[in-house]
């Protein structure tokens, strides 16, 4: 992954956070906001490196947080902790099934949630929790599950597209001394 990849996803990240707090449909339809977040983490870990992980945390925690009602820098302990979780255990997933992003999406759309949640309880915080609450806990989860595969689809076509595309190998030896004239 190179920095024009890097700079890439998190301009996507900026603008799906934009995206989230302005589009409404969604929202009004479902009754319940789809984080994507969660999403994002699950591309970065399993795709990208921790310093990619970190900074999707880090930003995309502070942008959600100031554009919503949390206080600044709630999301970030929870979106890092799922990152580093997926870090750790990539190398025993199936990064290219569409399944298992699903379901790392899908869970990682319900722990973030519940992980923010927790965080405020702790800080003395009074979140409006209520039956409608779990509606809402749904709604996110699958959305976040469905969302992932979507996600690794773009991001996967933007690194190729910004990305160094090595040649491939030809039979062809260069350094082959060629020999004119007559023997």
């Amino acid at each position: 992954m190179n920095a024009i990849t890097l700079i890439a996803i998190l301009a996507c990240t900026y603008l799906v956070v934009f995206a989230q707090s302005t589009v409404n449909f969604v929202r009004v339809w479902l009754g319940a906001q789809i984080d994507l977040l969660p999403a994002l983490i699950v591309y970065a870990a399993l795709s990208g490196n921790p310093l990619l992980t970190t900074l999707i945390a880090v930003f995309g925690g502070l942008w959600f947080d100031s554009l919503s009602l949390n206080p600044l820098g709630v999301s970030i302990g929870p979106l890092m902790i799922m990152g580093m979780v997926l870090l750790h255990f990539r190398e025993l997933v199936l990064r290219e099934q569409m399944s298992a992003q699903f379901i790392f999406g899908l869970a990682a759309g319900a722990a973030v949630p519940v992980m923010v949640v927790l965080v405020l309880l702790t800080l003395g915080k009074q979140p409006l929790l209520g039956w409608g609450s779990l509606w809402q806990w749904a709604v996110m989860s699958v959305g976040c599950g469905m969302a992932t595969p979507v996600v690794f689809r773009v991001f996967d076509l933007i690194e190729h597209w910004l990305s160094y595309q090595p040649l491939p190998e030809t039979t062809f030896n260069h350094n082959r001394e060629m020999k004119r004239g007559r023997h």
